[in-house]
């Protein structure tokens, strides 16, 4: 007898983004190391053909003096990109805030490029000079603005990629003819859409929230959903009898909370359901007690 094996379609979007961290690493490693090899073989192609005598452990402590020092202030773009995203209806406002980050980008840049060069020319037994500092970080600036913009732009348009993967949420309104004059909207469901198709989720099934820059993310079933919104705005329009506010950046159905544990600094820490663990700070402890105390079926470790 032969069992056929039911065949489960499987779906690219979902299976990358469950393991696109290695990949998001994979892309800064790898273009880190082309980049400062191409670098390396250029400054070594060109003294080449000018006759200038160059060892070749010079040209490749410039090239990856600088690369490295880029690898190391990615996790500063990622952190200034994500804490103050640019929209189509921000990106006016917060434009001087990015022009200064550039500067700042490429100043701390050059310090550690610098400070690499000097300690493998130690090493080697000489000395690096930069230069005169005025004219050469004018002409250090003039490259890594560019470079900068190139990240920033990348990761704008790769977390838009990703709202398109991950399905990008918004509230689904109560109809005119349901609500009731002068109470508060309370969403039932939100509306997906993703990658051209649209489906909805109950709110009942969003497990917890997330704050992220100008979205939300809502945890449904392993999944995240970005909705355009502040922390604040979607936790005034949510079921207070169901969603508490745990942490300035966290808001949970207080029906997947499995136990509460209390923290010797005055804070707690949530056990969800599936294993989840949340931050609760003291500032909104009474309110998950308070939720416990109700009958919730909330324990306590």
């Amino acid at each position: 007898m032969h069992v056929i094996t039911p065949q489960v379609a499987v779906d690219p979007a979902n299976a990358y983004l469950q393991h696109r961290r290695p990949f998001e690493i994979g892309y800064w490693l790898v273009s880190c190391c082309l980049g400062a090899i191409g670098g390396s073989y250029e400054e070594w192609a060109d003294h080449q053909r000018l006759g200038v005598p160059l060892d070749w452990w010079q040209p490749a402590t410039w090239s990856w003096s600088s690369a490295l020092a880029s690898l190391v202030l990615v996790p500063a773009v990622l952190w200034f990109t994500r804490r103050w995203p640019l929209h189509m209806d921000t990106w006016r406002r917060r434009l001087p805030g990015y022009l200064g980050a550039s500067v700042a980008w490429s100043l701390t840049h050059v310090a550690l490029m610098v400070g690499i060069r000097k300690l493998v020319y130690a090493a080697r037994g000489a000395s690096y000079d930069f230069g005169d500092w005025p004219s050469e970080l004018l002409y250090e600036y003039s490259k890594d603005v560019r470079t900068f913009i190139g990240m920033v732009l990348l990761l704008h348009g790769y977390r838009l990629l990703l709202r398109r993967l991950q399905g990008e949420a918004s509230v689904l309104g109560t109809p005119d003819d349901v609500a009731q004059p002068g109470s508060v909207a309370r969403p039932e469901r939100f509306l997906v859409r993703k990658l051209g198709r649209e489906f909805l989720i109950a709110a009942d099934d969003v497990e917890w929230l997330q704050a992220s820059g100008n979205y939300v993310n809502l945890r449904v079933r392993g999944h995240d959903y970005p909705l355009r919104s502040t922390i604040g705005g979607i936790e005034a329009q949510l079921d207070p009898a169901r969603f508490v506010r745990i942490h300035r950046s966290y808001i949970v159905n207080i029906d997947r909370i499995a136990s509460i544990e209390p923290l010797d600094s005055g804070d707690a820490r949530a056990h969800l359901q599936d294993a989840t663990l949340l931050p609760i700070s003291r500032r909104y402890r009474d309110a998950v007690w308070q939720g416990a105390s109700e009958g919730r079926g909330i324990g306590s470790a």
